[in-house]
């Protein structure tokens, strides 16, 4: 278990997370109460644990090692259950759930819009779906690709430790004249909470696979698998949706 998947949790003080999820989903504790909700990439359970806070009833699926920390997380909820499968073999029926949503996690696949569209089919009519997936590179962003053809070849632990550099270089980086400059040769996340900065730039730098995509093209994904009442959120890229009633 990587170190940092026990601490990203929010902690009672903290609403951080419920704010995330609300924008980059637009679902609200009124639409997942009692409802059946699929988290796809589920991680350490950061976004589980607010729906099941909702009062969902929320299975988390999520590839890697990570569902060891969910378990740990939340393992004893009554309504939760984390399970470690494949999306593109997911071990579900048709038309299982109410509420299917992905965020931050198609894009690490080789492929995003395959990816996508393994995930309509698991809703009843009637169901939401709702996914945020990495937006247009920015010019930052074009340093971090070059960095990331050796980072994703170190051990996990490795890129781990070197990700806490986030810490101190996050107070560089807001230096006046210089501070913008150093961020796009260097960049890291600026996350104000120094463990958040941690786990975020480890995420930008370990996963092999990391896609950027737009609304329209996302748009159309949605369109074309017969989606409707399809919502562009405000936090690029998030797209929600509906599957029409029969």
């Amino acid at each position: 278990m990587e170190p940092a998947q026990l601490y990203a949790l929010d902690t009672p003080y903290s609403n951080e997370s419920e704010r995330t999820f609300r924008e980059k989903t637009g679902f609200h504790p009124e639409d997942v109460k009692d409802k059946l909700v699929l988290d796809v990439g589920c991680g350490m359970g950061r976004f589980t644990d607010v729906v099941s806070r909702w009062g969902g009833k929320v299975v988390g699926i999520d590839l890697s090692l990570a569902v060891e920390a969910a378990h740990a997380n939340l393992g004893g909820r009554a309504n939760v259950r984390i399970l470690q499968a494949d999306l593109f073999h997911l071990p579900f029926p048709p038309e299982t759930f109410d509420i299917v949503y992905s965020i931050g996690v198609l894009h690490h696949t080789p492929d995003c819009e395959k990816a996508f569209r393994q995930l309509p089919k698991f809703l009843k009519p009637g169901g939401k779906i709702a996914v945020w997936v990495y937006g247009p590179m920015e010019s930052w962003e074009r340093f971090a690709s070059v960095y990331r053809r050796f980072t994703v070849k170190m051990p996990p632990r490795l890129l781990h430790a070197l990700c806490y550099v986030a810490i101190p270089w996050y107070h560089v980086c807001r230096l006046p004249l210089v501070g913008s400059r150093l961020h796009t040769l260097f960049p890291v996340s600026s996350h104000p909470k120094a463990r958040w900065r941690v786990l975020d730039t480890f995420d930008w730098y370990s996963p092999r696979y990391q896609s950027k995509h737009t609304y329209p093209e996302v748009y159309r994904w949605f369109i074309s698998e017969g989606l409707v009442d399809i919502e562009l959120l405000d936090f690029p890229v998030s797209v929600r949706g509906r599957k029409p009633w029969l």
